[in-house]
Parts: C-alpha cells; structure tokens; sequence
C-alpha cells in the first residue's frame, strides 16, 4: 500500500513541476502590444524548451528573442541553418514586461529574405 502512494505522490510532484515550466513558457511575462526588433543575429541555439536567437540591435545593445517550441518552430520552417550569426534579422513579438530585460517572444521572424510565421494565429497586422 505505501508504495502505490508513494507512485501516486511522485506523479503529482512530477504534475505539478510540469504545470510551473509550462506557466514559464505561456505568455503572462510578455506586455500585449506587440513590436519589432530589427538588428544583426549574434548566436542561434535550437534546442528545447525554446529555440532563441541573440540579436544585437543598431542602438538597444543584445537582445533575446525566444521562437517557439522546437517543434511548432520547425514547423514554421525555421530550423538550423535558418539564421546564422552576422545575417540580419527583423521580429516581430511581445517584449518581457520587464523593462530592464532585453527579451521578446517572436511570432514572426524575418531573415535572409525569407519570413518565418512562428505563432500565426497571434501575428497582428
């Protein structure tokens, strides 16, 4: 009996840990209003949770800038190669309410001539 507890208290501690990162990576950290980041792509890593590319902009310095989940990302067709480091970039996302970090989550991502539509549904024209 106590180890049929203890497997039902390692699931829900295991839950509950599932929920907190899935809550991190919502977008309750992110303002409303949407913007645009245009700048020089300084590093690219394509790995969970959250693909991101550092982008140096002309006068705001390095700025990071979170796709979506590998999979939803590579389904957009941005995969690795996409962007390299030295191509330029423009996104389009929701910047981090904190105004002292440089930080958006992309819904769309422009680079080397080609657009990536990250989260289309939430891409407002």
């Amino acid at each position: 009996m106590f180890h049929r507890w203890a497997i039902v208290l390692a699931a829900a501690a295991a839950f509950a840990g599932t929920a907190t990162a899935w809550a991190h990576h919502g977008w309750s950290w992110a303002e409303a209003e949407q913007m645009q980041l245009r700048g020089v792509v300084k590093q690219v890593q394509i790995a969970p949770p959250h693909p991101w590319l550092d982008v140096e902009t002309a006068n705001d310095g390095v700025w990071r800038v979170e796709l979506g989940n590998p999979s939803q990302t590579r389904r957009a067709g941005f995969e690795e190669g996409s962007a390299k480091p030295g191509d330029t970039v423009m996104a389009t996302g929701n910047r981090s309410q904190d105004r002292a970090e440089k930080r958006m989550k992309a819904v769309q991502i422009s680079v080397g001539g080609k657009t990536y539509d990250i989260y289309p549904e939430r891409i407002r024209r």
